[in-house]
């Protein structure tokens, strides 16, 4: 850790890499080098990994899913690594804004599930993984992706705070979770409406292959 780094730079060098990070659009990367064309153009027009499955590629969908949700971790690693665990955890914060708000593509982005998750085992690896096994079970029992992801995102907060080992810098990790929740709320504002409408596609289902511009 760089100890002598000047105070300034540490709480700045972790935002702009962070987000400058969080910002590459693998999902558009990825199905354009795949030969799957343009994401933007199929299914939702969303870059995330749901939205590339819809392309029939599920090596690609993989990929992405994995990239996205590494580029968090990754962020949250190195700079916690190099500046220490409130450097982390400001560093995680703005890969997951730059996944929602990419200056690549002029701020529209994805939904920020995957690089949630990825950011969330970074730096409190026992709330992560009790907020992917939330997921895991919201959707065995209801196959609804985007209710599964707002449970797990209502949750974060919670489970940080209860299962988190503690230490330097865990009010700020709740803060996070709380942070990264709310705007996981904002960007599924149209999957709320249709789930309280009874309309939300189902995972496997036959509507997510057709599903309208606006869906996840």
């Amino acid at each position: 850790m760089l100890t002598d780094a000047d105070p300034t730079f540490a709480l700045i060098a972790p935002l702009v890499g962070g987000y400058l990070l969080g910002s590459i659009p693998f999902g558009v990367i990825v199905t354009r080098l795949g030969g799957a064309g343009d994401v933007r153009k199929i299914g939702s027009g969303n870059i995330g990994a749901t939205n590339v499955l819809r392309t029939g590629r599920r090596d690609l969908a993989a990929i992405t899913l994995l990239a996205d949700g590494g580029k968090g971790a990754v962020a949250a690693l190195t700079a916690g690594w190099l500046f220490g665990p409130l450097a982390a955890v400001l560093a995680a914060g703005a890969a997951f804004l730059g996944h929602i708000f990419p200056v690549w593509l002029r701020f529209k982005g994805g939904k920020g599930v995957a690089t949630f998750f990825g950011t969330l085992i970074a730096v409190s690896w026992p709330a992560g993984l009790m907020a992917g096994a939330t997921w895991i079970a919201m959707a065995v029992l209801f196959r609804i992706s985007s209710l599964s992801a707002l449970v797990a995102a209502a949750l974060s907060p919670l489970l940080v705070f209860a299962v988190d080992p503690g230490g330097e810098g865990k009010i700020y990790r709740v803060y996070l979770a709380a942070f990264m929740a709310v705007l996981i709320y904002v960007r599924h504002t149209e999957n709320i409406c249709r789930l309280l409408k009874g309309e939300e596609p189902r995972i496997g289902g036959s509507k997510a292959a057709a599903a309208p511009p606006a869906a996840e």
